[in-house]
């Protein structure tokens, strides 16, 4: 078994006894620097990033291999990678560009396991006469057709 492997391993064990808190990365770097990000349906506490680095660094033995740990929340500017993180963003702005290239900033109004459904205004020409009108656009989005999704945190 290698040494990612091992890691990968705890990780899972360490997150069966967490069951709200899900593994968004690990990197293992040269000289055995392991990262590890983590997300949460209600978000992460100090006290499950310990919990996880010490079920990580209390099984692995030094003698055999020496490591360092830095277990981490997904930050507010980190990129949404999995559906759960959609699911838990409901009812907040995103900035969602496609796979096409189109930017869209919009409220994220449901999400499945399959794609997500954006909602927001826009301004266009009116049908008839002259002028604008504000039009409620709606968009059902596969997460296939996603190249990133970040959250935007207005005050």
């Amino acid at each position: 078994m290698s040494f990612k492997e091992k890691v990968q391993a705890l990780l899972e064990q360490g997150l069966q006894e967490k069951p709200s808190v899900f593994l968004i990365d690990l990197k293992i770097a040269e000289g055995n620097k392991i990262t590890v990000v983590l997300d949460g349906d209600t978000g992460v506490t100090l006290q499950d990033c310990i919990d996880i680095s010490r079920a990580v660094e209390h099984n692995l033995d030094r003698e055999e291999e020496d490591f360092s740990i830095e277990v981490a929340s997904a930050g507010v500017s980190t990129p949404l990678k999995m559906n759960r993180q959609y699911k838990k963003n409901i009812g907040r702005i995103l900035k969602v560009t496609t796979t096409d290239g189109e930017i869209i900033e919009a409220y994220l109004t449901h999400a499945t396991d399959d794609l997500i459904t954006l909602s927001w205004s826009a301004r266009e020409p009116k049908k008839i006469g002259k002028g604008k009108e504000t039009v409620k656009k709606t968009l059902e989005l596969p997460y296939n057709k996603i190249k990133e999704a970040v959250v935007i945190i207005k005050f």
